[in-house]
């Protein structure tokens, strides 16, 4: 298992590079359809014969699961390239769910079935690592790849237990002075994430806030998510308590990137909410992955916490990992006139308490 040939893949396909990637029940070399152009694609694929494999939600908005290859809702989906899919603009109106009203004459199609499942559902994965839409046309056995990794490479890239603490120091805050920062990394990985100590560990449980990366809320004061008051209010009540934690994880778009959450806006101005676009673009609802959280409480000697979210997803993530949540502290905000249909959809679709 090589963590490195993982990252190393994650990096080929964010350049547009074609991998090879080998599971248990075989080897699948692929083209990202994001990011592949003319050149590159005749490259790849001289015969124009590359099906292309999606994710199963992105099947069923395209008509494609009364197939019997497309039926099962848990498996990427093989299509075969038809004459019409001519290219990689033709290939990006089919990957990309944005493009839908400006192309709405898609088909027919035609679902294969998928030979390779356990290679096909992690190059999904990997496509997310990337930040990429979960798309990819499929080459011959013999076409050429500039990288190659397998199933159990990825697994150990994205394993969270190889999450150390790299650096830390003092920092105060206008929340309180008594702060320390902590920056985490995983070998190979360029993500960094944070822990903010507040006070000082007393051995009693920590106030602790799991807050996601949300550059558009966070940074630049967005309305349409609640994610900047959050933060602040969080940190404010994390500061009022005997001592705390707040963790900034690197997982942008509950998961699935700047560029890809961006994508999710355009949907949402649409018409559909936070969680059908999400799973419009081909993602899950919550891609997250609280281990991470986990494994950051695991290294700054923490073993129970007093948890400051709305959200129960977190209380079962962090138990579920080893975590003990002794309390579950509401996180109370006003809305406003942008947020309020957000707010609505984690309230009535992913369980918040709000």
């Amino acid at each position: 298992m090589d963590s490195r040939a993982a990252a190393r893949a994650i990096d080929a396909l964010r350049r547009g590079w074609p991998i090879r990637l080998s599971g248990q029940d075989g080897a699948l070399t692929l083209l990202p359809v994001e990011g592949a152009n003319p050149q590159s694609l005749a490259a790849f694929d001289p015969q124009g014969m590359a099906p292309l494999l999606l994710s199963s939600a992105r099947a069923v908005t395209l008509k494609l699961a009364n197939q019997l290859a497309a039926a099962d809702p848990q498996a990427p989906v093989l299509i075969a390239r038809e004459r019409w899919i001519d290219g990689p603009a033709a290939a990006m109106a089919i990957a990309d769910p944005v493009t839908d009203l400006a192309t709405p004459f898609k088909g027919p199609f035609r679902a294969l079935p998928l030979r390779h499942a356990e290679a096909a559902a992690t190059a999904l994965l990997l496509a997310r690592l990337a930040g990429l839409l979960p798309a990819f046309f499929v080459g011959a056995d013999d076409a050429a790849a500039d990288v190659t990794c397998t199933v159990e490479d990825v697994a150990t890239f994205a394993d969270p237990k190889r999450l150390a603490i790299a650096a830390r120091a003092r920092l105060p805050v206008e929340a309180k002075v008594d702060a320390e920062i902590v920056a985490f990394r995983s070998p190979e990985d360029p993500r960094e994430h944070v822990a903010l100590i507040l006070g000082s560990h007393d051995g009693s449980a920590p106030v602790v806030r799991l807050h996601s990366e949300c550059l558009t809320g966070d940074v630049l004061g967005s309305l349409k998510c609640d994610c900047g008051p959050q933060l602040h209010g969080a940190l404010h009540d994390i500061a009022e308590a005997q001592w705390g934690v707040l963790l900034y994880l690197r997982q942008e778009g509950r998961g699935i990137g700047l560029i890809n959450k961006l994508r999710a806006y355009q949907l949402q101005d649409q018409g559909f909410d936070t969680v059908d676009a999400n799973v419009r673009l081909g993602f899950a609802i919550d891609a997250r992955d609280f281990g991470v959280a986990a494994r950051m409480l695991d290294l700054l000697g923490i073993d129970k916490v007093r948890l400051l979210t709305n959200n129960p997803a977190k209380v079962a993530g962090l138990e579920s990992e080893g975590i003990r949540v002794v309390e579950r502290l509401p996180l109370a905000l006003p809305s406003n006139p942008h947020n309020e249909r957000y707010l609505a959809t984690k309230r009535d679709r992913t369980g918040h308490d709000l």
